[in-house]
Protein backbone atom coordinates (compact mmCIF):
# COMPACT_ATOMS: atom_id res chain seq x y z
CA UNK A 1 0.00 0.00 0.00
CA UNK A 2 1.16 3.26 -1.15
CA UNK A 3 2.04 5.52 1.92
CA UNK A 4 0.19 9.14 2.05
CA UNK A 5 2.73 12.16 1.27
CA UNK A 6 1.91 15.33 3.10
CA UNK A 7 2.67 18.90 1.42
CA UNK A 8 5.16 20.89 2.97
CA UNK A 9 4.65 21.95 6.38
CA UNK A 10 2.45 25.50 6.32
CA UNK A 11 4.11 27.99 8.66
CA UNK A 12 1.02 29.28 9.66
CA UNK A 13 -2.45 27.76 9.81
CA UNK A 14 -5.80 28.64 11.59
CA UNK A 15 -7.44 26.29 14.22
CA UNK A 16 -11.13 26.67 15.82
CA UNK A 17 -12.68 25.09 18.34
CA UNK A 18 -16.45 24.33 18.40
CA UNK A 19 -18.73 25.05 22.02
CA UNK A 20 -22.09 23.81 22.01
CA UNK A 21 -24.73 22.69 23.74
CA UNK A 22 -25.77 18.86 22.64
CA UNK A 23 -28.69 16.87 23.26
CA UNK A 24 -30.17 13.13 23.58
CA UNK A 25 -30.76 13.14 19.86
CA UNK A 26 -27.61 11.49 17.70
CA UNK A 27 -29.54 13.16 14.56
CA UNK A 28 -30.25 16.55 15.70
CA UNK A 29 -26.79 16.90 17.06
CA UNK A 30 -25.34 15.62 14.02
CA UNK A 31 -26.82 18.13 11.88
CA UNK A 32 -25.59 20.76 14.42
CA UNK A 33 -22.27 19.80 14.38
CA UNK A 34 -21.89 19.41 10.30
CA UNK A 35 -23.62 23.05 10.62
CA UNK A 36 -21.42 24.59 12.63
CA UNK A 37 -18.17 23.07 11.11
CA UNK A 38 -19.11 24.32 8.07
CA UNK A 39 -19.34 28.10 9.52
CA UNK A 40 -16.12 27.68 11.36
CA UNK A 41 -14.38 26.59 7.85
CA UNK A 42 -16.30 29.55 6.44
CA UNK A 43 -14.48 31.68 8.71
CA UNK A 44 -11.22 30.63 7.71
CA UNK A 45 -10.62 27.58 10.23
CA UNK A 46 -8.51 24.40 8.57
CA UNK A 47 -8.34 22.46 11.69
CA UNK A 48 -11.32 22.51 13.41
CA UNK A 49 -12.61 20.29 16.96
CA UNK A 50 -15.79 19.73 18.08
CA UNK A 51 -16.74 18.87 21.83
CA UNK A 52 -16.14 15.46 23.52
CA UNK A 53 -18.51 13.00 22.66
CA UNK A 54 -20.40 15.21 20.27
CA UNK A 55 -23.80 13.05 19.14
CA UNK A 56 -25.25 13.27 22.96
CA UNK A 57 -25.59 14.21 26.17
CA UNK A 58 -23.23 13.10 28.23
CA UNK A 59 -24.51 9.88 29.43
CA UNK A 60 -22.02 8.95 32.05
CA UNK A 61 -24.06 10.92 35.20
CA UNK A 62 -25.43 7.48 35.55
CA UNK A 63 -24.49 4.05 34.91
CA UNK A 64 -27.08 2.20 32.63
CA UNK A 65 -26.08 -0.63 30.18
CA UNK A 66 -28.93 0.94 28.26
CA UNK A 67 -26.15 4.11 27.03
CA UNK A 68 -24.22 1.41 25.12
CA UNK A 69 -26.72 1.81 22.61
CA UNK A 70 -25.20 5.48 22.09
CA UNK A 71 -22.16 4.03 20.47
CA UNK A 72 -20.99 3.22 16.90
CA UNK A 73 -18.55 0.89 15.43
CA UNK A 74 -15.78 2.61 13.25
CA UNK A 75 -16.06 4.24 10.15
CA UNK A 76 -19.67 4.81 10.52
CA UNK A 77 -22.15 7.38 11.29
CA UNK A 78 -19.73 10.00 12.48
CA UNK A 79 -16.59 9.18 10.37
CA UNK A 80 -19.06 8.91 6.49
CA UNK A 81 -20.63 12.12 7.76
CA UNK A 82 -17.70 13.98 8.44
CA UNK A 83 -15.43 12.85 6.10
CA UNK A 84 -17.47 14.02 3.45
CA UNK A 85 -17.57 17.35 4.75
CA UNK A 86 -14.39 17.00 5.36
CA UNK A 87 -13.40 16.38 1.72
CA UNK A 88 -15.99 19.07 0.49
CA UNK A 89 -13.96 21.92 2.78
CA UNK A 90 -10.19 21.11 2.35
CA UNK A 91 -9.94 20.85 6.13
CA UNK A 92 -9.61 18.75 8.56
CA UNK A 93 -11.85 18.02 11.34
CA UNK A 94 -11.14 16.58 15.10
CA UNK A 95 -14.75 14.08 15.58
CA UNK A 96 -14.66 12.91 19.51
CA UNK A 97 -16.95 9.65 19.79
CA UNK A 98 -18.28 6.72 21.56
CA UNK A 99 -16.47 3.61 20.07
CA UNK A 100 -18.47 0.46 20.13
CA UNK A 101 -15.08 -1.41 19.24
CA UNK A 102 -16.60 -5.12 19.88
CA UNK A 103 -19.41 -6.32 21.95
CA UNK A 104 -17.70 -5.70 25.78
CA UNK A 105 -15.26 -3.22 24.50
CA UNK A 106 -15.81 0.38 24.20
CA UNK A 107 -13.88 3.64 23.95
CA UNK A 108 -13.83 7.45 24.36
CA UNK A 109 -12.26 8.39 20.81
CA UNK A 110 -11.88 10.87 18.39
CA UNK A 111 -11.24 10.77 14.42
CA UNK A 112 -8.65 13.12 12.81
CA UNK A 113 -10.18 13.08 9.39
CA UNK A 114 -7.95 14.94 6.83
CA UNK A 115 -8.69 17.28 4.34
CA UNK A 116 -9.37 14.81 1.63
CA UNK A 117 -11.85 12.77 4.08
CA UNK A 118 -9.44 10.26 5.00
CA UNK A 119 -8.80 8.89 8.38
CA UNK A 120 -5.14 10.75 9.27
CA UNK A 121 -5.90 9.17 12.84
CA UNK A 122 -7.23 7.78 15.47
CA UNK A 123 -6.82 8.34 19.19
CA UNK A 124 -8.73 6.32 22.23
CA UNK A 125 -9.24 8.36 25.64
CA UNK A 126 -5.93 7.35 27.70
CA UNK A 127 -6.92 8.15 31.50
CA UNK A 128 -11.05 7.44 32.15
CA UNK A 129 -11.86 8.97 35.33
CA UNK A 130 -14.80 7.66 37.90
CA UNK A 131 -16.36 10.54 39.84
CA UNK A 132 -19.34 11.54 41.09
CA UNK A 133 -21.32 11.80 37.82
CA UNK A 134 -18.43 11.34 35.92
CA UNK A 135 -18.26 7.42 35.87
CA UNK A 136 -16.66 6.90 32.58
CA UNK A 137 -14.99 3.68 33.96
CA UNK A 138 -18.77 1.78 33.91
CA UNK A 139 -18.34 2.38 29.72
CA UNK A 140 -15.18 2.86 28.70
CA UNK A 141 -11.70 0.99 28.29
CA UNK A 142 -8.90 3.03 28.41
CA UNK A 143 -7.34 3.81 25.51
CA UNK A 144 -4.21 1.53 23.97
CA UNK A 145 -3.19 3.39 20.87
CA UNK A 146 -0.54 5.70 23.21
CA UNK A 147 0.05 9.37 22.93
CA UNK A 148 0.94 10.36 19.65
CA UNK A 149 1.09 13.09 16.70
CA UNK A 150 -1.03 12.72 13.59
CA UNK A 151 0.14 14.62 10.82
CA UNK A 152 -2.19 16.18 8.46
CA UNK A 153 -2.38 18.20 5.50
CA UNK A 154 -2.69 21.64 7.65
CA UNK A 155 -0.05 20.31 10.60
CA UNK A 156 0.94 18.25 13.02
CA UNK A 157 -1.64 18.02 15.64
CA UNK A 158 -2.12 15.76 18.77
CA UNK A 159 -5.22 15.05 20.27
CA UNK A 160 -6.03 13.64 23.85
CA UNK A 161 -9.37 14.11 25.56
CA UNK A 162 -11.03 15.84 28.75
CA UNK A 163 -9.54 13.61 31.82
CA UNK A 164 -6.39 13.27 29.59
CA UNK A 165 -5.51 17.43 30.29
CA UNK A 166 -4.77 16.86 33.62
CA UNK A 167 -1.81 14.71 32.84
CA UNK A 168 1.21 16.70 32.00
CA UNK A 169 3.14 13.14 31.25
CA UNK A 170 0.21 12.96 28.44
CA UNK A 171 0.95 16.75 27.14
CA UNK A 172 4.73 16.14 27.10
CA UNK A 173 4.79 12.59 25.23
CA UNK A 174 2.31 14.02 22.82
CA UNK A 175 4.44 17.29 22.31
CA UNK A 176 7.76 15.49 21.77
CA UNK A 177 6.26 13.39 19.38
CA UNK A 178 6.01 16.65 16.89
CA UNK A 179 2.62 18.01 18.05
CA UNK A 180 2.21 21.37 17.30
CA UNK A 181 -1.12 22.23 18.49
CA UNK A 182 -2.60 19.79 21.29
CA UNK A 183 -6.55 19.64 20.97
CA UNK A 184 -8.61 19.07 24.25
CA UNK A 185 -12.02 17.51 23.00
CA UNK A 186 -13.65 18.28 26.75
CA UNK A 187 -16.93 17.79 29.14
CA UNK A 188 -16.39 19.06 31.64
CA UNK A 189 -18.80 21.54 34.50
CA UNK A 190 -19.86 22.07 37.57
CA UNK A 191 -21.96 20.45 40.05
CA UNK A 192 -24.84 22.69 40.39
CA UNK A 193 -24.43 22.22 44.51
CA UNK A 194 -20.97 22.87 44.70
CA UNK A 195 -20.14 25.90 42.50
CA UNK A 196 -20.69 28.63 44.87
CA UNK A 197 -18.38 27.37 47.18
CA UNK A 198 -15.72 25.55 44.67
CA UNK A 199 -16.73 26.32 41.20
CA UNK A 200 -14.15 29.27 40.83
CA UNK A 201 -11.10 27.05 41.63
CA UNK A 202 -12.07 24.14 39.76
CA UNK A 203 -12.21 26.23 36.81
CA UNK A 204 -9.35 28.11 37.66
CA UNK A 205 -7.50 24.96 37.91
CA UNK A 206 -8.70 23.67 34.78
CA UNK A 207 -7.19 26.65 32.73
CA UNK A 208 -3.94 26.68 34.73
CA UNK A 209 -2.79 23.48 33.66
CA UNK A 210 -3.59 23.60 30.16
CA UNK A 211 -2.18 26.67 30.15
CA UNK A 212 0.60 25.11 31.86
CA UNK A 213 1.24 22.55 29.29
CA UNK A 214 1.39 25.16 26.24
CA UNK A 215 3.87 26.30 28.22
CA UNK A 216 6.31 23.93 29.37
CA UNK A 217 5.87 22.18 26.20
CA UNK A 218 6.11 25.11 23.58
CA UNK A 219 2.67 24.49 21.89
CA UNK A 220 -0.43 25.34 21.18
CA UNK A 221 -3.52 24.36 23.31
CA UNK A 222 -7.02 24.06 21.92
CA UNK A 223 -10.10 23.25 24.40
CA UNK A 224 -13.30 22.43 22.95
CA UNK A 225 -16.17 22.31 26.25
CA UNK A 226 -19.77 22.02 26.14
CA UNK A 227 -21.76 24.24 27.44
CA UNK A 228 -25.65 23.97 29.31
CA UNK A 229 -27.04 22.37 32.34
CA UNK A 230 -27.70 18.67 31.40
CA UNK A 231 -30.13 17.41 34.30
CA UNK A 232 -31.78 14.44 32.18
CA UNK A 233 -31.49 12.17 35.22
CA UNK A 234 -35.03 12.51 37.70
CA UNK A 235 -33.82 13.49 41.29
CA UNK A 236 -30.36 14.68 40.50
CA UNK A 237 -28.89 18.09 39.65
CA UNK A 238 -27.31 17.45 36.73
CA UNK A 239 -24.16 18.84 35.55
CA UNK A 240 -23.91 22.95 34.79
CA UNK A 241 -21.42 22.52 31.51
CA UNK A 242 -19.12 25.81 32.02
CA UNK A 243 -18.02 26.48 28.55
CA UNK A 244 -14.89 28.56 28.44
CA UNK A 245 -13.45 26.77 25.80
CA UNK A 246 -9.78 28.57 25.03
CA UNK A 247 -6.73 28.31 22.47
CA UNK A 248 -3.54 29.47 24.35
CA UNK A 249 -0.58 30.16 22.38
CA UNK A 250 3.24 28.50 23.06
CA UNK A 251 3.48 31.02 26.13
CA UNK A 252 0.64 30.23 27.27
CA UNK A 253 -1.07 33.56 26.66
CA UNK A 254 -4.83 33.38 25.72
CA UNK A 255 -5.31 33.95 22.00
CA UNK A 256 -9.10 33.34 22.17
CA UNK A 257 -11.91 32.73 24.74
CA UNK A 258 -15.46 31.74 24.79
CA UNK A 259 -18.29 31.84 27.56
CA UNK A 260 -19.47 29.92 30.40
CA UNK A 261 -22.94 30.22 28.47
CA UNK A 262 -22.89 30.64 24.95
CA UNK A 263 -22.42 28.80 21.97
CA UNK A 264 -19.24 29.99 19.66
CA UNK A 265 -16.73 29.50 17.42
CA UNK A 266 -12.80 30.54 18.41
CA UNK A 267 -10.50 30.42 15.95
CA UNK A 268 -6.58 31.30 16.23
CA UNK A 269 -3.62 30.87 14.21
CA UNK A 270 -0.79 28.72 14.43
CA UNK A 271 2.28 30.76 13.83
CA UNK A 272 5.52 27.71 13.48
CA UNK A 273 8.02 30.33 13.46
CA UNK A 274 6.92 32.26 16.41
CA UNK A 275 6.81 28.35 18.12
CA UNK A 276 10.40 27.87 17.28
CA UNK A 277 11.58 30.99 18.30
CA UNK A 278 9.84 30.26 21.95
CA UNK A 279 10.94 27.14 22.11
CA UNK A 280 14.89 28.98 21.23
CA UNK A 281 14.13 31.38 24.05
CA UNK A 282 12.87 28.68 27.17
CA UNK A 283 14.85 25.89 25.81
CA UNK A 284 13.38 23.37 28.03
CA UNK A 285 13.10 20.31 26.10
CA UNK A 286 17.19 20.97 25.03
CA UNK A 287 17.16 21.06 29.72
CA UNK A 288 15.22 17.89 30.13
CA UNK A 289 17.24 15.45 32.58
CA UNK A 290 16.22 12.32 30.81
CA UNK A 291 18.70 10.53 32.68
CA UNK A 292 16.91 11.14 35.71
CA UNK A 293 13.31 10.36 34.94
CA UNK A 294 13.40 7.00 34.73
CA UNK A 295 11.30 6.85 38.04
CA UNK A 296 8.45 8.65 36.12
CA UNK A 297 7.00 5.44 35.20
CA UNK A 298 6.42 4.13 38.77
CA UNK A 299 3.03 4.27 40.67
CA UNK A 300 4.84 5.44 43.61
CA UNK A 301 8.46 6.03 44.58
CA UNK A 302 7.85 4.15 47.58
Amino acid sequence: MQSKIYTMPNKKYKIAVIQLNLNDVAENNLKKCLSWVRDAASQGAEVISLPELYSSHYFCQSEDVDNFALAEPLYSTSFIAFSALAKELGVVIIVPFFEKRMAGIYHNSAYIIDTDGSEAGLYRKMHIPDDPHFYEKFYFTPGDLGFKTIPTQKGKIGTLICWDQWYPEAARLTALSGSEVLFYPTAIGWHPGEKEQYGENQYGAWMNVMKGHAVANGVYVAAANRIGLEQYLPDTAGIEFWGASFIAGPQGEILAQASHDKEEILIAEVDLDLQENVRQNWPFFRDRRIDAFGDITKRAID
